[in-house]
């Protein structure tokens, strides 16, 4: 007797085929689906705890399978004036390339009484979710809705997905459809306005789009606010003394206290004051253990800022590459804010599947030899996600270039956190000179525990302090009063961005790394291998003049709060929040959010001179008032 039908949809071909082939065990028919060379439908049996036997169909979308456009009347340029677009109406379109993967969903809902729901389980997945539901309704109005949940696709954890379905997160889905109609209006608004006003200013400018977007402005404007910190920086004079003192052959060199001094006539006369003194006392002698902690369980705004330091690679590659491994089910779902393991997560199962790699698989037999720690929780627990970790082995012939690095620095990074904290052991040496205090530091590591496997990390024995006594007297072998300059900031790097961006609200972590490349894309910015950047080439933003004009032309503008500043986003972000916990609705957001925004638009309107200049003088003008 056939079972009833079922039909599962997942947000990608990848993690349909995965998912299938797992819940199969093998034994699956792979049909093509028409119109789309990419998604493939799958059927097999398989039994659910609570459907039992059922005759399953396993497809998927490519990501969002529908947009939000505004009616037709409005869609053109000159069509209406950009501030009507606040109020337009819009309406929900499937791209023409999309319509066959939706009229698959439809139809094979037709002979389905359950819709399984297989889409990535944050924000985003749970508004593609809705969008699934909305075709699948088209077809089988009666149809029965449930989503798994899932953060990887090993099959373990596929099938506890399969058997303990659970409902789609409405509130989620309402912030995602929130963001997507405010950066709509909003962005198509300024966007027209600014192209529409600026282009024809200069030549440079007749083809240029000229895009504006909530998240994308504050962007740009972190990276021209360190170019103005950088270009306008003067350096300073100061003045500092050295003292060192030589025993058992060993040259200590002390540190004064205050660092260093702006004003040359006092630190002279303190240097004079060191000098009468002739002995110094020793007031402080101290040795302690000290640690260097083990790296906390690995965010995505973690990977993107590390993996842009150590990897020779920009964010949005990292992030690409990480996608493709979470779907070939080398690691899991690499869009996550939980830096904590819970209690009952089977860790040393993982560890043990990292034995038999060439690099680290004795570090990781060590850790099941008795070496495992338990991992330190960091704060954050998006109550989605478990943190960034390997799902199972991976030769290196199974992967590409930047795929073994992406999945290396994973897998270190995971043995890191259940391992021991480095351990060591600090001298403290402090001698009062005079009027002056001046302090030496040694270190001497005794157990490297964890930097062992994690190569990014560097903890350094110094130069081994000779011994001291508390009360000695001594005579500084040789003191000096030298003097320096200050040296200016250097250019944003990647991983500053970044921690600017996650510090202030700007995007969430799984889009960071796009509006970062969005800036670029529109020639506002552009990046560079920092100069002395090393084995790493960290990469550092300088705006384009073009950028430096937009966000100087908004400023000028004189609004309460400019759109080249992170807090009108990140106000709407903490609304977003909201929405996710049951506390503010859908409407109401969109409706405050667009009045706020609608405002900074009026006022840009009536000063768009003050924007028009700014842009004159630095495309135009190349930087001439």
């Amino acid at each position: 007797m056939p079972g009833q039908q079922i039909l599962c949809v997942a947000e990608k071909p990848a993690i349909a085929k995965a998912v299938a082939q797992h819940l199969a065990g093998g034994r699956l028919q792979t049909r093509n689906v028409r119109g789309n060379q990419y998604v493939k439908n799958y059927q097999f049996t398989y039994n659910f705890p609570l459907w039992g036997d059922c005759d399953v169909t396993m497809t998927s979308v490519l990501g969002h399978l529908t947009g939000l456009d505004f009616d037709q009347r409005y869609r053109k340029w000159t069509s209406c004036p950009p501030s009507q677009l606040f109020e337009a109406p819009i309406q929900v379109t499937i791209d023409h390339d999309k319509k066959a993967i939706a009229e698959n969903i439809s139809q094979q809902a037709r002979y389905s009484r359950i819709l399984f729901i297989w889409t990535d389980c944050d924000r985003e997945g749970e508004h593609i979710g809705t969008e699934v539901r909305n075709e699948a309704l088209k077809g089988n109005p009666r149809i029965i809705v449930k989503r798994a949940r899932f953060s990887n696709t090993e099959k373990n954890h596929v099938v506890q997905a399969a058997r303990n379905p659970i409902d789609l997160d409405e509130h989620q889905a309402n912030a995602v459809a929130a963001r997507i109609e405010l950066d709509l209006r909003i962005g198509a608004a300024f966007t027209r306005f600014q192209t529409l006003s600026l282009q024809n200013l200069s030549e440079k400018l007749e083809n240029q789009l000229l895009s504006y977007g909530s998240c994308q402005f504050p962007t740009l404007g972190f990276v021209v606010d360190r170019y103005y910190r950088v270009r306008n920086f003067k350096p300073e004079s100061f003045w500092l003394i050295k003292v060192m003192h030589k025993r058992e052959n060993i040259k200590v060199n002390f540190n004064w206290r205050r660092v260093h001094l702006f004003d040359r006539a006092a630190v002279t006369i303190l240097f004079e004051q060191c000098l009468d003194s002739k002995h110094a006392k020793v007031t402080k002698v101290q040795k302690k253990p000290t640690s260097k902690w083990r790296p906390l369980p690995l965010t995505t705004v973690e990977l993107q800022m590390q993996g842009s330091r150590f990897l020779r690679m920009n964010s949005h590659e990292v992030m690409s590459v990480a996608e493709k491994l979470y779907q070939k089910g080398f690691i899991s779902y690499p869009r996550t804010e939980t830096d904590q393991f819970s209690r009952d997560f089977d860790l040393k199962a993982l560890v043990r599947k990292q034995t038999q790699h060439n690099s680290w698989g004795q570090y990781a037999q060590g850790l099941l030899d008795g070496a495992f720690k338990q991992p330190r929780p960091g704060r954050n627990n998006d109550q989605a996600h478990p943190p960034i970790h390997p799902v199972i082995h991976a030769g290196d012939n199974a992967l590409d270039a930047n795929e073994r690095k992406v999945y290396e620095f994973v897998t270190r990074r995971f043995l890191a956190c259940c391992s021991e904290d480095a351990k060591g052991e600090a001298s403290d040496i402090e001698i009062e000179w005079g009027p002056e205090t001046f302090h030496a530091h040694g270190l001497v590591v005794l157990e490297r525990n964890y930097l062992d496997v994690y190569v990014y990390d560097k903890w350094e024995s110094s130069q081994q302090l000779p011994r001291y006594t508390l009360n000695e007297t001594l005579e500084p072998t040789e003191a000096n009063m030298t003097d320096g300059k200050t040296t200016p900031p250097t250019y944003l790097t990647e991983p500053e961005l970044i921690g600017l961006m996650d510090a202030n609200g700007i995007g969430t972590d799984a889009t960071m790394a796009e509006h970062i490349q969005k800036i670029k894309d529109r020639h506002y910015a552009q990046s560079r291998p920092k100069a002395g950047g090393g084995r790493n080439q960290v990469q550092e933003f300088i705006p384009t003049v073009l950028g430096v004009a937009l966000v100087e032309g908004y400023d000028n503008v004189g609004l309460d709060v400019s759109v080249s500043k992170p807090f009108l986003r990140k106000e709407m972000e903490l609304k977003m929040k909201a929405i996710c916990e049951g506390r503010k609705s859908r409407r109401e957001v969109v409706d405050e959010s667009l009045e706020q925004y609608r405002e900074v638009f009026v006022k840009t309107q009536r000063e768009i001179d003050a924007l028009k200049r700014s842009v004159t003088k630095y495309v135009v003008n190349d930087g001439r008032e």
